[in-house]
């Protein structure tokens, strides 16, 4: 049976123009820092970002806890988002192996930090107290609906935290989908803030990759950093190849993948026992390529019917999708470049059957 995948975008595979970049890419070694493709990859990304460096890693995950280990060191604070995925999603990382506190403020449904909140979570120059050393933003913000954050909030953020000494990290595992969704160049989505993570494995549609960007004395920092946690690559560049094919190809692409989920949230929307949105933002459409939606069986007459049951049913119709969250009555779709027009038809119908089956 051939699966219409909407677990994540992470699921992409390489394209036939990036298998054949990657099997002609010229290779060194990237931790003597001679690997030509790996070098190449990193101007263009901190081009691209408006930064003066890259450094080329392998997960958002390691790019994301580099960039803390760089900027704080242990037993200092670290201020972000309740939903953000540093925070739920990566091991707990900031703690077991950065040593450096958490301090988490609740996210608005548009995937922000209220301002005075993170004022207010600034910690005084005292004995007692771990030094906040940086804040964490996220966009496009996973958990609060693919939300891409305005260059103007960042900006403001990233005043605010200039102004109290602290710096300012995105994540930006999405920034591409974000850039896209807003029409501004990615530069201007990171102005305001001192680092920056894009990842290549997601919609770019690359095997394995990301990209954090800074100053060159940041990456200096990083890249010691990265060798800490094992990231040392030797011949790189077979996978610098696909990062640069997706730079150069699957960028304006996305805007495809924003079409085929506000269609598909559309006809989600239009389905009975299903809510289109996420948490607080139910009724909502899509601002870029991640579908959230509750699943409400009990408008059905059958209370048993959840979002691990639908994703079941689903399954059996040829539709990948993963329920979320220990309620079980919210779930994912994520569009990418391997679902077409035809495979969103297909799965509203899937959808339709799912449900008329309780």
């Amino acid at each position: 049976m051939r699966f219409i995948d909407l677990r994540s975008d992470t699921v992409t595979r390489p394209t036939a123009g990036m298998r054949q970049a990657m099997a002609q890419a010229e290779v060194g070694d990237d931790v003597y820092g001679e690997d030509p493709t790996v070098n190449r990859l990193q101007e263009m990304a901190a081009e691209r970002l408006g930064k003066e460096a890259a450094l080329f890693v392998a997960s958002g995950t390691m790019g994301n806890l580099v960039a803390i280990l760089a900027h704080g060191g242990r037993g200092d604070e670290l201020i972000l988002g309740d939903r953000s995925h540093t925070f739920l999603y990566e091991g707990g990382g900031s703690a077991g192996l950065a040593g450096i506190h958490a301090c988490t403020l609740p996210n608005l449904p548009d995937g922000t930090l209220a301002l005075d909140a993170i004022e207010e979570a600034i910690r005084p120059s005292d004995v007692h107290a771990p030094r906040t050393r940086l804040l964490t933003l996220e966009s496009t913000h996973n958990r609060c609906a693919g939300r891409a954050l305005t260059p103007e909030y960042c900006d403001a953020a990233g005043e605010l935290a200039h102004a109290h000494g602290i710096s300012v990290h995105l994540d930006g595992a999405r920034l591409f989908n974000a850039s896209i969704a807003l029409d501004v160049p990615p530069s201007r989505l990171t102005q305001g803030v001192d680092s920056v993570m894009v990842c290549l494995s997601k919609g770019l549609g690359a095997p394995v990759g990301s990209l954090l960007c800074g100053t060159r004395d940041f990456v200096r920092r990083a890249r010691r950093m990265r060798k800490l946690v094992g990231g040392g690559m030797r011949q790189a560049g077979i996978l610098a190849a696909a990062g640069i094919y997706a730079l150069e190809h699957h960028v304006d692409r996305l805007a495809e993948d924003h079409a085929n989920a506000r269609r598909l949230a559309e006809g989600i929307g239009s389905l009975p026992g299903l809510v289109r949105g996420a948490e607080e933002d139910l009724g909502r459409l899509p601002e870029t390529n991640l579908v959230y939606f509750k699943v409400d069986g009990a408008s059905l007459g059958d209370p048993t019917l959840d979002a691990a049951v639908l994703s079941q049913r689903l399954r059996a119709r040829g539709v990948l999708a993963n329920p979320l969250g220990r309620r079980l009555d919210q779930m994912r779709m994520v569009t990418h470049l391997d679902v077409s027009p035809e495979d969103i038809e297909e799965t509203l119908v899937a959808l339709r059957s799912s449900l008329e089956e309780t």
